[in-house]
């Protein structure tokens, strides 16, 4: 718990500095910038020895993707009887399945299961959030984004060229020998800047302005995201008798908050921009409160 107080610190830090314009205006971007760059490869780097793949691992690896099958069906039956718009539906497809389940996740399941619950974060990461990313992302670009056909293969070549999947290529190959001391300790001392980096960054970007026209639709993609999907997913993994840390990390990484990286993508592709920034930034506000919530609940 002790973990969790750190990163509230964090970002009141960084919505003090925003409030006295502490930091130039592009801090929060420098700041995600160098996480993703460095922090984040490092953690990737340093854990993916540790991953056993087994059925542990497949479990893990097959919760977002079910969870997609899940959130693309409610997000469309309310699109249908509320009547949204098009852009509003995209950024609601395109945001509800993708989770924060990196920048955010792995701060959070250091906090509440320790470094050892990383391994299976990196697999729901990497098998689900990205890859989902790629493949869906690119397809709801085409079918709901201004000139979406364009970014396929844009989107495809980022995913492929993001840095922490780089990392778990590299970490995958180098499994058979075993990281010197000295590069294991530069390792873990540069994977521990990612949570100050990024709860700052979040404190400097969070945003409390929201249009009251999307209350519904946002509030309708949260309820999905934060509550239903974790829970859907831990009563799921109790029917089938799974229990255990990958279970209670892949529930957790369920109940992240919106991918900040979606969000982006939904705007520039000429998306409800309010609707995907206020997914994000509120998502990620209440998520501090869901996130222990379901913490007590697998406890």
């Amino acid at each position: 718990m002790s973990n969790f107080v750190l990163i509230v610190v964090f970002v009141g830090l960084g919505l003090l500095f925003r409030r006295l314009k502490a930091f130039p205006k592009d801090s929060a971007q420098v700041l995600n910038m160098f996480a993703l760059y460095v922090s984040l490869p490092a953690l990737v780097l340093l854990k993916i020895p540790q991953l056993q793949i087994g059925r542990e691992a497949l479990l893990v690896a097959a919760v977002p993707w079910g969870l997609l099958i899940l959130s693309a069906a409610f997000v469309l039956a309310a699109a249908a009887k509320f009547h949204w718009s098009r852009a509003q539906t995209g950024v609601l497809l395109l945001l509800v399945p993708l989770g924060n389940t990196s920048f955010m996740g792995v701060p959070m399941v250091n906090a509440f299961f320790g470094q050892q619950g990383i391994p299976y974060l990196i697999v729901y990461d990497q098998i689900g959030t990205m890859l989902i990313f790629a493949l869906y992302g690119s397809l709801i670009l085409a079918l709901y984004g201004r000139d979406g056909t364009l970014r396929i293969g844009s989107i495809a070549r980022r995913t492929l060229t993001f840095p922490p999947t780089l990392a778990v290529m590299a970490g995958l190959a180098l499994r058979p020998w075993p990281y010197p001391d000295a590069l294991q300790a530069a390792l873990q001392g540069v994977s521990q800047s990612l949570t100050p980096l990024v709860m700052t960054a979040i404190g400097l970007q969070l945003n409390w302005r929201l249009p009251r026209h999307l209350l519904r639709p946002l509030g309708y993609g949260l309820l999905i995201k934060l509550l239903i999907a974790p829970l859907v997913t831990l009563g799921v993994c109790r029917l089938l008798g799974a229990s255990g840390l990958h279970v209670d990390v892949a529930v957790f990484e369920a109940g992240m908050p919106p991918m900040v990286t979606a969000g982006a993508v939904a705007v520039i592709a000429g998306m409800e921009s309010d609707l995907a920034i206020a997914l994000i930034g509120i998502g990620i506000v209440v998520s501090f409160a869901s996130l222990p919530l379901l913490f007590a609940i697998l406890s």
